[in-house]
């Protein structure tokens, strides 16, 4: 089973590695390559999960043609025959892992909306009774859902550096009043229309994070979209509040790496076969429970 830790393609211009994606300039477009890495608390694994870029690919671009609606998005296609012809000798690596996307300039802010109070909201909630300084009822427990979605920003921090959540206000100071309140608003609408029909497939939408990029002066969908890699998806059966859940998300990698007490620091530790594996299932069961 072949697993794509890093993409090579010599005659392409390579523009940029991210924790997941390598990203290449062609032409006029963006060529983006989900590989099989895996990040955990912003350090990326050394061993990679079988199939996740392919999984990550087909999930985003169901979710693409799904918010077509209510904000255009970067992708133009993942038919690597339609592709610019440079790029055809590589078809091997790209098919099933890759985009062709507009050329977007990068809107500095992850996006973040909770329907639940989980994982670094909780912390912050247990702290401070508020989530990114919007204060939040006293007494609801872990996992619990919120009254109303709410948008958390944070920062977009490089490779190896730790995303910080911030205050609206310091996300306006970043981006700009006018293009914050846009992505805020588009944030929300697509997370719950989108949560509304996971929920509809068995799978709850916890939370999950947006990037935004502008193309011809308007403000588009980039990135990768309520993937298990950007998105706490919880089996519904399961759920009940008041404690973690069980996930189809890496926040399975992230459990195990707790319990060995990674210290969220690079060099990564060994991931045993059983989480791998595990991993690339859970991945494959939200792909099929939400595409079919």
């Amino acid at each position: 089973m072949q697993v794509v830790l890093q993409t090579n393609l010599s005659n392409l211009k390579l523009f940029k590695r991210g924790k997941v994606r390598d990203v290449y300039e062609v032409e006029d477009y963006y060529l983006i390559i989900s590989t099989d890495r895996l990040s955990a608390f912003d350090v990326i694994m050394n061993e990679g999960i079988p199939h996740k870029g392919e999984i990550l690919t087909q999930i985003s671009k169901f979710w693409f043609n799904y918010t077509k609606d209510i904000v255009d998005n970067h992708l133009i296609t993942m038919n690597v025959d339609e592709y610019p012809e440079i790029c055809r000798e590589y078809k091997d690596v790209l098919e099933g892992r890759s985009m062709l996307v507009k050329k977007a300039k990068l809107v500095q802010l992850e996006c973040i909306v909770r329907g639940y109070i989980s994982g670094s909201g909780w912390n912050d909630y247990k702290k401070t009774g508020a989530v990114c300084g919007i204060g939040l009822p006293a007494g609801l427990q872990e996992s619990e859902k919120l009254t109303e979605a709410i948008f958390t920003p944070s920062t977009k921090a490089e490779i190896g550096d730790h995303d910080e959540n911030i205050t609206e206000e310091k996300a306006k100071e970043i981006i700009g009043e006018s293009t914050f309140e846009f992505v805020k608003e588009k944030t929300i609408e697509i997370y719950q229309k989108c949560a509304d029909y996971a929920y509809s497939k068995g799978i709850i939408i916890a939370d999950t994070k947006m990037e935004f990029g502008i193309y011809n002066n308007n403000i588009i969908l980039i990135d990768e979209l309520l993937t298990p890699d950007s998105s706490r998806f919880w089996p519904k059966e399961k759920y009940c509040i008041g404690k973690s859940q069980d996930s189809f998300d890496k926040q399975y990698v992230r459990d195990y790496l707790l319990s060995i007490n990674f210290n969220k620091q690079p060099p990564a530790p060994t991931l045993p076969e059983h989480v791998i594996a595990n991993t690339t299932k859970k991945y494959e069961e939200a792909l099929n429970k939400l595409t079919t």
